[in-house]
């Protein structure tokens, strides 16, 4: 199929989770508007996501978020080259709603249509902090939902290394930070809570799964933190439990654990694959502690280590622009009519 000229103006639209977002890039790379609504206020209270409440807040968001990329970037709908949207994967109700207004768009304005995979957008995000590109990398997807490693030979080839087996990296995060009492999202809060916190004051065993092993388990981190607190069996009246370290090194020591196995997966496939370039994205790629573990280990191993933008890692709409972009250039376009999928 032959694309029609054009600047490769995008806009895109992401609705995965629990954040509207709608954003106009350029070429791929030049995000003129990138706007993203945050539900964080209206799931604190229950201490995670809750599909209903995300996707009746998508239906309040989506009309005013759209609206506001538009008038920031200064677009009018014909100068747009094409829509780009998730599809997949996600909530089934919040995805249904960022289609359902990128293909009446698409209809309304007569614009060709791209579905867009929401892990494979993460990977762009990543992308899009380089000025240029060499292929392969081996890349790390990290976030509350998904935990995986690719090698990645272009923007829209990606082989699956490794993923979790159980909890992604995130979701141990939150979980751990509910055990300890603190908010959602549960890793900025441990990773504020153990900013000043010793690393090394408890010793949690590495999920490393067996020396070859490119998959991930975050599970038995989760249980070890919840029998240090309370003793073997998870039993809080137990009256002879030891004196729990601080509040700071606990959360340290746990968001440590769970940097120091990430960055040596990482080291491991490009050993296992050859490859000496790594990309990071998704929202636990913000992750201070993350971003100097691998850093330090990508040094000693001679390895070159790039992360997305800090603004890019948690969920947007100017990586779903920006992989748009890469679809749309290739003619991989959809029709009015596809699905959206949960996995």
């Amino acid at each position: 199929m032959s694309v029609p000229a054009g600047q490769g103006l995008l806009l895109g639209i992401e609705s995965s989770c629990d954040e509207t977002a709608a954003a106009v890039v350029r070429g791929g790379r030049e995000v003129l508007s990138d706007v993203v609504r945050s539900q964080n206020d209206a799931h604190a209270a229950w201490g995670g996501v809750v599909p209903e409440i995300a996707g009746r807040g998508h239906l309040d968001a989506i009309r005013p978020v759209l609206q506001e990329a538009m008038t920031a970037a200064a677009v009018r709908p014909e100068q747009l080259d094409a829509i780009a949207v998730t599809s997949r994967p996600g909530l089934l109700g919040s995805l249904l709603v960022g289609t359902t207004a990128a293909k009446s768009l698409a209809w309304a304005w007569r614009k060709p249509l791209v579905a867009v995979d929401h892990l494979q957008a993460h990977v762009y995000a990543a992308l899009m902090s380089r000025d240029s590109w060499e292929f392969p990398y081996v890349t790390l997807v990290v976030s509350g939902g998904h935990t995986s490693l690719y090698r990645t030979d272009s923007p829209l080839a990606h082989t699956l290394l490794g993923a979790t087996r159980d909890d992604a990296a995130g979701e141990a995060l939150d979980k751990a930070a509910k055990l300890l009492g603190l908010g959602y999202p549960g890793g900025p809060a441990i990773e504020t809570a153990g900013a000043q916190g010793d690393p090394r004051a408890l010793r949690f065993k590495l999920p490393m799964l067996g020396p070859d092993s490119l998959e991930f388990s975050f599970s038995g981190l989760k249980t070890a933190l919840l029998y240090t607190l309370k003793g073997p069996g998870g039993r809080p009246e137990q009256p002879d439990l030891p004196g729990t370290a601080p509040l700071a090194d606990v959360c340290a020591s746990f968001e440590a654990a769970v940097a120091e196995t990430l960055a040596r997966k990482c080291v491991r496939a490009c050993n296992a694959t050859g490859v000496d370039r790594i990309l990071v994205g998704g929202g636990v790629a913000r992750n201070r502690r993350l971003r100097a573990t691998l850093a330090a280990h990508a040094r000693r191993e001679g390895l070159d280590a790039v992360f997305a933008r800090p603004e890019h890692c948690t969920d947007n709409a100017a990586m779903i622009a920006g992989l748009g972009h890469a679809h749309w250039s290739a003619g991989r376009l959809a029709p009015l009519d596809f699905d959206v999928a949960a996995r």
